[in-house]
């Protein structure tokens, strides 16, 4: 059997493209038997890119990965599991109406004489797995009936079936409890021992001190620096994540903000599945007319519950006091916040901002129908008008107003959403990652319109996981952690250590 160090797996000269992004260039990385390799870097380095080619999900425009010596290439995740390399993302990959058992060997359930499911069998190694992994629960338990964390410990138990030689982590602490986490660490400590290799993503660097051994940091893409963890500490770290030249595609603007738009007083938010914890705690913030806000965090931070919750998505799980030009108001549902004069542009613009078989005209009027309605039809010239406005303002390229949405691209995509809210006349403006997923040159139309509504007089908000775009954009930065507002910055405070330093969370 090989010593404890020796070296299982290696990638190297990995590189990726996406349109528009070069997510990985020239990168490499070394997995040792026995030890745990922290993958560091902010939102959008390209950790998870490199991951998911190592497990299989996306391949490698160019490079190569060997795995105990032989290059290995997989055309998917099956074909990856069946030589030792397991993956646990962040979004566990489960089904909640099977059994443990079920989830654990789906796919490649043990067989009887006859051909048919050997339950009892499944049932049995099912539960020697658990046994070994200390989670106290039937086999025959419907996964839905298990709490995230037990869930991830299934997602193990289902990797170590496979005989893993390599296990893949993706922030796998960012939604379990304390206790859970203990668990999961005991667990890892004994994967170490029995040899498996461990690739670990995270953000929260006190973990490492007790579970990690080597360290890779990158950043925009590239590898940036491969260590001993020992040799490492917590402001050096920062300062390789990001460490960046910051590129001026903002364009002019000189902010001059007026009265105070929108303001939130010790905002909370209860967490869906565990009442006695917050998704949110005690935020307070402000945005004045004229002014872009910027709110950065990491994954797990609550940017996007913030923005929900400001906007009445969760009226019934929240608390604290909204306030629009001064008067405090309530906001129930989302109806209540566009008719208080906000706007929402979300993260996921295909699924929650936009109605794909629809055309341009109307997904571009969907938001004021109201204003558009003659005697209970839709007046068309009237949304023509409106609409050839937004397409106009917002430099939208289609071929007409009844192309459907789905066929433009995503900038395009994005620039109706925003030309959709601004129709409805709105005093604040809630931007989730207005940028994610389009190209260089869409950002750059992207930011110039931002700027221009804000000149305009809008209070805009932007949530951003890319730092370089909240520096670009904002009079001021909020940082959230875990739940809770930790800095503010205003433009001329602003850097990308002082903000990364308070978006991480504080050692013990």
């Amino acid at each position: 059997m090989s010593v404890s160090g020796d070296i299982i797996l290696e990638a190297t000269g990995i590189s990726k493209s996406f349109p528009g992004v070069k997510a990985l260039d020239d990168v490499s990385l070394t997995l040792r038997r026995g030890r745990l390799t922290a993958l560091l870097g902010e939102n959008g380095a390209g950790k998870s890119t490199l991951m998911n080619i190592i497990a299989g999900v996306l391949a490698p425009d160019a490079g190569e990965v060997r795995l105990a010596g032989e290059v290995v290439q997989f055309s998917n995740p099956r074909e990856a599991l069946d030589v030792g390399i397991a993956m646990i993302f962040q979004e566990l990959n489960l089904v909640g109406n099977l059994t443990v058992a079920e989830n654990i060997f789906l796919g490649r359930e043990p067989l009887d004489r006859l051909g048919f499911i050997d339950t009892q069998k499944m049932n049995r190694e099912a539960a020697d797995l658990l046994k070994q992994l200390d989670l106290s629960v039937a086999p025959t338990t419907p996964l839905d009936n298990l709490r995230v964390g037990q869930q991830q410990i299934v997602e193990i138990a289902k990797a170590i079936s496979h005989d893993v030689r390599v296990l893949i982590m993706d922030e796998p602490t960012s939604a379990i409890t304390e206790h859970e986490i203990e668990v999961l660490f005991e667990i890892i400590a004994k994967l170490k021992r029995q040899g498996v290799a461990i690739a670990y993503i995270t953000h929260k660097l006190e973990e490492l001190a007790r579970i990690g051994d080597d360290a890779v940091v990158m950043r925009d893409g590239q590898l940036i620096k491969a260590a001993d963890l020992k040799d490492l500490d917590h402001d050096s770290i920062v300062q390789m994540m990001v460490g960046r030249e910051t590129k001026d595609l903002q364009g002019e603007r000189v902010a001059a903000p007026g009265a105070e738009a929108l303001r939130v007083e010790n905002l909370s938010l209860a967490h869906p599945e565990r009442p006695d914890e917050a998704l949110l705690s005690d935020i307070n913030l402000s945005v004045r007319r004229g002014e872009v806000l910027g709110i950065f965090g990491l994954m797990g931070a609550g940017r996007t519950e913030l923005l929900e919750t400001i906007f009445g998505l969760h009226f019934d799980s929240s608390a604290g006091h909204v306030f629009i030009d001064g008067g405090s108001v309530s906001i129930t549902s989302p109806a209540d916040a566009i008719a208080l004069g906000l706007a929402l542009a979300p993260e996921d613009r295909r699924r929650e901002g936009l109605v794909l078989e629809m055309n341009v005209a109307e997904n571009a009027s969907l938001a004021c129908l109201a204003r558009l309605v003659r005697f209970g039809f839709v007046d068309e010239a009237a949304e023509r008008l409106l609409v050839r406005e937004a397409v106009e303002r917002f430099r939208v390229k289609t071929p007409s107003q009844q192309q459907r949405i789905r066929n433009l691209s995503g900038g395009n995509q994005q620039k109706v959403i925003l030309g959709k809210w601004v129709a409805t006349q709105p005093l604040v403006l809630l931007l989730d990652e207005p940028t994610r997923g389009i190209d260089v040159n869409a950002k750059g139309e992207i930011y110039s319109l931002i700027n221009q509504l804000a000149s305009d007089g809008l209070a805009v908000v932007v949530v951003s996981s890319e730092l370089p775009e909240i520096l670009l954009l904002s009079d001021r930065v909020a940082v959230l952690c875990e739940g809770r507002k930790t800095a503010e910055f205003s433009r001329a405070e602003a850097n990308q250590e002082s903000i990364m330093k308070a978006a991480l969370p504080k050692t013990a």
